[in-house]
């Protein structure tokens, strides 16, 4: 009967951790010479956690967390978006309510601590969609960045159920073959992204044209396509 009591008063404390650290979180992190606003979302889903993470500051918005794990107190979860913002953090539920703990990233380590302002509100990855069928094939162009061209093949597949996947090519001194994790398609307006590098683009399908726009660390150049034949 004693077994079963501590059994029982063991979950109820493991469950109450659980919701304690559910919600949407905000804070700051103070690195050299500024603090930076942090927002962080932990949900459960599934018998598991996901997460987003935001910092307006640095117009980082909606990234997923990854390897999130919730141990009584501690809790830790990661950020590997491939855009220089790969980090940990290491953080502890205090009896205030806050969570304090240690924010390392490329072997530096900072003080963070979030309090609880609401229930989660984490934005879930975006998934490709299908694209019609005029929109498929292969797409080429050119922009002019510092002076020097650049030249930009794309080509644009469906694949059922998983939406449709893009080869995208950027050639100048070197050929940059960019990893594409998102393709979208809504109405005409096309939307290419490959969050690793931090680099889309985003058009509008016009008969044989795509008129839009290359977007790189909030560079925006005009970037017409054109199908190959």
């Amino acid at each position: 009967m004693r077994l079963t009591l501590i059994f029982i008063f063991s979950s109820a404390l493991f469950c109450q951790g659980q919701e304690a650290v559910t919600g949407r979180w905000e804070g700051s992190v103070k690195i050299p010479d500024r603090e930076l606003k942090l927002i962080v979302d932990l949900a459960q889903e599934s018998g598991g956690w996901i997460g987003s993470f935001i910092i307006p500051g640095l117009d980082v918005k909606g990234t997923a967390l990854a390897d999130i794990t919730v141990k009584n107190s501690e809790v830790f979860f990661a950020v590997k978006s491939g855009r220089g913002l790969e980090a940990t953090f290491k953080a502890h539920l205090n009896p205030d309510g806050t969570l304090t703990g240690d924010f390392v990233q490329a072997g530096n380590t900072a003080q963070f601590i979030l309090k609880k302002m609401g229930p989660p509100q984490v934005e879930l990855p975006q998934r490709s969609t299908a694209i019609t069928k005029d929109v498929e094939g292969e797409w080429k162009g050119e922009y002019e960045v510092f002076g020097y061209p650049r030249y930009v093949s794309i080509k644009l597949a469906n694949h059922g159920a998983d939406g449709a996947t893009a080869e995208f090519v950027v050639v100048g001194k070197k050929t940059n073959n960019l990893p594409v994790d998102l393709v979208t398609q809504e109405g005409d307006l096309l939307t290419i992204n490959s969050h690793e590098t931090g680099i889309s683009y985003e058009g509008r399908f016009q008969k044989e044209e795509i008129r839009g726009t290359f977007n790189q660390a909030g560079i925006e150049l005009p970037l017409v396509l054109r199908r190959t034949r």
